[in-house]
Protein backbone atom coordinates (compact mmCIF):
# COMPACT_ATOMS: atom_id res chain seq x y z
CA UNK A 1 0.00 0.00 0.00
CA UNK A 2 1.23 3.43 -0.49
CA UNK A 3 1.81 5.99 1.90
CA UNK A 4 -0.98 8.82 2.42
CA UNK A 5 -1.49 11.84 4.47
CA UNK A 6 -4.00 13.19 7.31
CA UNK A 7 -4.12 15.92 9.05
CA UNK A 8 -0.77 16.79 8.52
CA UNK A 9 0.78 13.74 9.54
CA UNK A 10 2.03 10.54 6.52
CA UNK A 11 0.82 7.32 7.45
CA UNK A 12 2.22 4.18 6.33
CA UNK A 13 -0.97 1.36 6.93
CA UNK A 14 -4.47 2.21 7.40
CA UNK A 15 -3.81 0.04 10.41
CA UNK A 16 -1.49 3.39 11.78
CA UNK A 17 -3.96 5.65 10.92
CA UNK A 18 -6.89 3.58 13.09
CA UNK A 19 -4.37 3.27 15.98
CA UNK A 20 -4.03 7.03 15.81
CA UNK A 21 -7.74 7.65 16.31
CA UNK A 22 -8.28 5.46 18.96
CA UNK A 23 -4.92 3.69 20.34
CA UNK A 24 -3.28 4.95 23.19
CA UNK A 25 -3.36 3.84 26.61
CA UNK A 26 -6.92 6.01 27.79
CA UNK A 27 -9.02 6.20 24.39
CA UNK A 28 -9.82 2.43 24.72
CA UNK A 29 -10.74 2.64 28.13
CA UNK A 30 -12.73 5.56 27.68
CA UNK A 31 -14.63 4.31 24.29
CA UNK A 32 -15.61 1.25 26.37
CA UNK A 33 -16.99 3.13 29.38
CA UNK A 34 -19.11 4.69 27.05
CA UNK A 35 -19.89 1.14 24.71
CA UNK A 36 -23.42 1.17 26.79
CA UNK A 37 -24.49 4.56 26.47
CA UNK A 38 -23.62 8.20 27.96
CA UNK A 39 -21.72 8.97 30.83
CA UNK A 40 -21.17 12.40 32.61
CA UNK A 41 -17.34 13.50 33.24
CA UNK A 42 -17.45 12.15 36.89
CA UNK A 43 -18.90 8.53 35.92
CA UNK A 44 -15.83 8.29 33.40
CA UNK A 45 -13.38 9.18 35.81
CA UNK A 46 -15.16 6.91 38.28
CA UNK A 47 -14.88 3.74 35.69
CA UNK A 48 -11.59 4.38 34.58
CA UNK A 49 -8.77 3.51 37.57
CA UNK A 50 -5.87 5.71 37.51
CA UNK A 51 -6.72 8.36 35.09
CA UNK A 52 -5.68 11.78 35.75
CA UNK A 53 -8.03 14.83 35.16
CA UNK A 54 -5.76 16.47 33.19
CA UNK A 55 -5.54 12.89 30.86
CA UNK A 56 -9.14 12.19 30.59
CA UNK A 57 -9.95 16.36 29.82
CA UNK A 58 -7.29 15.87 26.74
CA UNK A 59 -8.27 12.47 25.52
CA UNK A 60 -12.24 13.44 25.59
CA UNK A 61 -11.12 16.37 23.35
CA UNK A 62 -8.78 14.33 20.98
CA UNK A 63 -11.99 11.49 21.04
CA UNK A 64 -14.69 14.65 20.03
CA UNK A 65 -12.07 16.27 17.62
CA UNK A 66 -11.64 12.48 15.55
CA UNK A 67 -15.66 12.48 16.22
CA UNK A 68 -15.43 9.13 18.34
CA UNK A 69 -17.51 10.63 20.44
CA UNK A 70 -19.88 13.54 20.95
CA UNK A 71 -20.50 15.94 24.58
CA UNK A 72 -23.72 17.58 24.81
CA UNK A 73 -23.90 20.73 27.14
CA UNK A 74 -27.33 20.87 29.09
CA UNK A 75 -28.25 24.67 30.30
CA UNK A 76 -28.65 24.03 33.91
CA UNK A 77 -26.83 25.04 36.78
CA UNK A 78 -24.74 23.93 37.74
CA UNK A 79 -24.40 22.96 33.97
CA UNK A 80 -24.17 18.99 32.60
CA UNK A 81 -22.60 17.40 29.91
CA UNK A 82 -23.15 14.09 28.79
CA UNK A 83 -20.56 11.86 26.48
CA UNK A 84 -21.63 9.08 24.56
CA UNK A 85 -20.48 7.49 20.93
CA UNK A 86 -20.67 8.75 17.71
CA UNK A 87 -21.89 5.99 15.17
CA UNK A 88 -17.78 5.89 14.26
CA UNK A 89 -16.73 5.34 17.78
CA UNK A 90 -19.75 2.47 18.46
CA UNK A 91 -18.09 0.91 15.15
CA UNK A 92 -14.70 1.26 17.11
CA UNK A 93 -16.26 -1.43 19.93
CA UNK A 94 -15.93 -4.73 17.55
CA UNK A 95 -12.01 -3.90 17.03
CA UNK A 96 -11.55 -2.71 20.60
CA UNK A 97 -12.98 -6.21 21.80
CA UNK A 98 -10.75 -8.34 19.35
CA UNK A 99 -7.37 -6.43 20.16
CA UNK A 100 -8.51 -6.95 23.63
CA UNK A 101 -9.20 -11.00 22.86
CA UNK A 102 -5.90 -11.02 21.47
CA UNK A 103 -3.99 -9.64 24.59
CA UNK A 104 -6.02 -12.01 26.72
CA UNK A 105 -3.96 -14.31 24.79
CA UNK A 106 -1.28 -13.26 24.87
CA UNK A 107 -1.74 -13.35 28.64
CA UNK A 108 -2.50 -16.66 28.84
CA UNK A 109 -0.01 -17.77 26.41
CA UNK A 110 2.94 -16.06 28.20
CA UNK A 111 1.78 -16.85 31.75
CA UNK A 112 1.53 -13.46 33.05
CA UNK A 113 -0.23 -12.68 36.21
CA UNK A 114 -2.36 -9.50 36.15
CA UNK A 115 -2.17 -7.64 39.53
CA UNK A 116 -4.93 -6.61 41.59
CA UNK A 117 -5.58 -3.02 41.58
Amino acid sequence: MKDFTYNGRIYYSPVELAMAFMGGTWKMPILLALRKGKLRYGELKSNIPHITDKMLYSQLRDLEKKGMIERKLYKEKPPRVDYFLTPLGKRSIKVIDTVNKFGEHLIDMNGINIRNR
